[in-house]
């Protein structure tokens, strides 16, 4: 296993190098400055603005001062947020993404996994049909139709839900913003579900159960389920990533501080640097959890090996 995870890691390694090269001189082509205002500012303070940051220097000069910094775990400091880091931002609001998508990717795979469970069980049935045809429309519909829409009906309407603010993570808050990230995985994860089911309930190996007289439940949760949700195990890797990380149109919707929302206007801004260090992280996130979701699919499957 060793072995195993020591060769992920070399391969993660140019990977992200080249994720943070792209990024570099992407934004550095993007058009507009940082520093750009409505009052145009005098050549020689833009001239000391651009010294101050470095950005005065050729363009090679900067990427490898730059990864040079990334390699020390330094992302530099912000361009617009005075006094702060772009390892500061993270740290003050990743808690938020983190608190919001953990409880949706958990919520998600515990309904989405026993919806597709039951469709399985209900092949053609009208539970199955029901289930598909929710599922269909849950993908279909984007965050930012369904986010709306429940802050209209809960939040005005009804005036059950706050419409939106964190409130220091108060459960009440918490309920539409994690209920609009959980649901379009719902939907995938039980499609996911359902489609593995099936192909194992009608494997050998459970026809030999139910010949034994095993009892139904016996042979979904101790048999089928382990071989079924492999194909779940490598979705869950990239999609933990993109909710952990927040998801752009939900924290700007329910106006949430998190990873997301920052990302937005730092990219709006022209902030260079909290751009770049949000899309080092969420890069490094996903090898890391690529990298779990292969650990686990190895310990489902007895026939994968660490080799």
């Amino acid at each position: 296993m060793l072995r195993f995870i020591g060769r992920r890691l070399l391969v993660a390694i140019p990977t992200l190098f080249l994720v943070v090269t792209i990024a570099f001189f992407m934004m550095r082509a993007a058009p507009g400055s940082p520093f750009a205002v409505d009052r145009k500012l005098s050549p020689e303070i833009e001239r000391n603005i651009l010294a101050r940051y470095g950005m005065n220097r050729p363009l090679t000069e900067q990427y490898l001062v730059y990864v040079g910094g990334v390699l020390h775990g330094d992302f530099g400091p912000s361009l617009k947020y005075k006094d702060k880091t772009v390892v500061q931002i993270l740290e003050e609001n990743y808690k938020v993404s983190l608190v919001v998508g953990g409880a949706a990717i958990i919520l998600a795979a515990v309904v989405g996994m026993a919806l597709g469970v039951l469709a399985a069980l209900r092949q053609n049935g009208w539970i199955d049909i029901g289930v598909m045809g929710v599922a269909i429309v849950g993908v279909c519909i984007p965050t930012f139709v369904t986010a709306p829409l429940l802050v209209l009906l809960f939040g005005s309407i009804l005036q059950v839900l706050p419409n939106g603010g964190w409130n220091g993570g108060a459960p009440q808050n918490l309920v539409l913003p994690i209920t609009v990230l959980a649901l379009p995985q719902i939907a995938i994860i039980s499609r996911l579900t359902r489609a593995g089911m099936i192909e194992v309930l009608h494997s050998n190996y459970v026809r030999t159960a139910r010949a034994k007289g095993l009892p139904t439940h016996r042979i979904v949760l101790k048999h089928a389920l382990r071989s079924a949700i492999l194909p779940l195990v490598s979705y869950l890797g990239p999609a933990c990533a993109g909710l952990l990380t927040g998801s752009l149109v939900v924290e700007q919707v329910f106006d949430l501080p998190g990873l997301g929302k920052f990302f937005v206007i730092s990219a709006l801004q022209r902030d260079y640097t909290v751009v770049m260090g949000m899309v080092i992280f969420y890069a490094a996130l996903v090898v890391f959890l690529n990298l779990v979701a292969d650990l686990l699919y190895a310990l489902l499957d007895p026939r994968v090996k660490f080799s």
